[in-house]
């Protein structure tokens, strides 16, 4: 571990990253951004503490990601079973993602900041599986408003998670790998949405009446069984809980590298961008996703069976586009990858209004497979050097996700009364939108993101974990005993150290 005495001249940026004492980090008169009472040790958590959690809540993200995948289906089998229109069709995006507009600012925020992340979790796998069971009567009935309701509740629950786990992943764990953690967690999200078409097709709705929905509450009585479970499993389940608190010592300490400053919420500029982005990108995808099945039927000229394995490929190939994104984390920088996944976007998205046939399908694929690194590489650069602030701007950019309510609608409008080619334009102004986020972060805020890219907190080192409370007090000990160095020096937070 590099040792510095304070005569040194200079000393590199990548060695300027002091931690402050023991009793500076536990003195809340030389932390001003928030109160010690809240520290739980959880800024510093190591790979190795992080793999059982981060598991755990992996799961939830394939829950949800089957929930999507099987909305898309939903939606092109109650425009025929219901004789509804594309544009009302979109009313069930609009319910299921509307609630994301009014639970992560209100209750579901509320809730992540007083109880933490594990009472989060269970409150809203239980709000997902009440949901779940409202698909019933609504079958039964053939209520379309009796749908929409369902998928507002069952909006309602996720969006409840992901104000918890979306946080939980980013900040569980070194923090120079958020970005690579989030992104694979949600690869998983990715695969409960290729999975959700492929059963729709091969055994949910395989060989039924075009009218008939009862299958439909049979799957949605068997997902909320599982979620049921699945809460009960939470409820058992050690969580670590990390606080604002932790968050602000953790920025804290990497200043150094970051030019970390702790500000008030109303000047975190890079959050509100990264609220915008998310939001005309998520409703930019769900339009894609909402219409794709119809797109190919057009294009291709397909059945809507066949436009369903179509949009299966899709799927498959965003999952893989997730998983080789978070592999490419590891050698690049994230606001390199989102920069080029969402130029790919933007040009294959602008390709599907002009190609025909299997080629614009094929273009609209490609599209899929560009959208996979996008949504968590923005949320986790949104909220990178919040500090005390991250579990609320957590569930602003979670809020953003309320754009699925929008384009759907618009995209289908006008599909009705133009066609799906030229609806297309309409997330292609959504991508556009988003596509000014990755160019304001290699430009504005490239020192600070690559900053917490280099600090090693999280590894260990011969004094323990570093970015712990106890590891300088543990380093100060030996360098006495050993009588290195005299006391009071800079030392680094451990550029040498190895991972666990």
């Amino acid at each position: 571990m590099g040792i510095f005495s304070q005569d040194e001249p200079e000393v590199s940026q990548v060695f300027d990253q002091r931690r402050p004492s023991n009793v500076e980090a536990m003195n809340a008169q030389h932390r001003k951004s928030v109160s010690n009472k809240g520290l739980t040790g959880a800024s510093a958590l190591t790979v190795r503490q992080s793999i059982l959690p981060i598991s755990l809540v992996t799961i939830l993200f394939f829950l949800w990601g089957f929930a999507y995948g099987l909305l898309d289906v939903l939606n092109a089998k109650f425009q025929n079973s219901l004789n509804i229109t594309a544009a009302k069709a979109g009313g069930l995006q609009g319910a299921y993602f509307g609630a994301y507009l009014i639970g992560p600012p209100t209750y579901s925020g509320f809730i992540v900041r007083k109880f933490g992340y594990r009472w989060t979790f269970i409150t809203g796998l239980c709000i997902y599986g009440v949901g779940a069971l409202m698909f019933w009567p609504s079958a039964v009935y053939r209520s379309f408003a009796g749908f929409c309701g369902s998928l507002f509740i069952v909006g309602s629950g996720l969006s409840t998670l992901e104000t918890s786990a979306n946080p939980f992943i980013a900040t569980c764990g070194p923090p120079r790998l958020s970005e690579f953690r989030l992104e694979l967690s949600q690869s998983f999200q990715a695969i409960g949405s290729v999975m959700a078409p492929l059963l729709a097709s091969r055994v949910f709705f395989k060989n039924t009446d075009p009218t008939d929905l009862s299958n439909v509450q049979w799957t949605y009585l068997g997902i909320a069984a599982f979620v049921f479970l699945l809460a009960v499993v939470f409820f058992f389940s050690p969580i670590p809980e990390v606080t604002d608190a932790d968050m602000a010592l953790q920025a804290e300490q990497c200043a150094g590298l970051t030019g970390y400053v702790d500000k008030p919420m109303r000047k975190q500029y890079k959050l509100f961008f990264g609220v915008a982005a998310q939001f005309c990108y998520v409703g930019a995808q769900v339009g894609v996703a909402s219409q794709f099945i119809k797109y190919s039927v057009e294009s291709a000229k397909i059945s809507d069976a066949a436009g369903s394995d179509r949009y299966a490929i899709g799927q498959g190939l965003f999952a893989i586009g997730r998983f080789a994104a978070a592999g490419l984390m590891m050698v690049a920088k994230p606001r390199w990858v989102l920069m080029t996944f969402m130029t790919g976007v933007v040009i294959f998205i602008a390709a599907s209004m002009g190609a025909e046939g299997e080629a614009g399908v094929a273009m609209l694929t490609l599209v899929l497979f560009f959208e996979s690194c996008v949504f968590p590489t923005i949320f986790t650069l949104a909220i990178r050097g919040l500090g005390r602030h991250t579990k609320r701007g957590s569930s602003w950019v979670v809020a953003s996700v309320s754009g699925g309510a929008l384009f759907p609608s618009l995209t289908g409008l006008v599909a009705d009364h133009q066609n799906y080619h030229i609806a297309m334009c309409v997330p292609l102004v959504g991508f556009f939108v988003a596509f000014a986020f990755p160019i304001y972060l290699n430009t504005v805020c490239a020192r600070e993101l690559d900053g917490f890219r280099d600090t090693k907190i999280g590894y260990v080192d011969e004094d323990g974990t570093i970015g712990d409370v106890r590891h300088e007090e543990v380093r100060r000990a030996s360098v006495q005993h050993e009588g290195e160095v005299e006391k009071g020096g800079l030392y680094t937070l451990g550029y040498d150290a190895k991972a666990l």
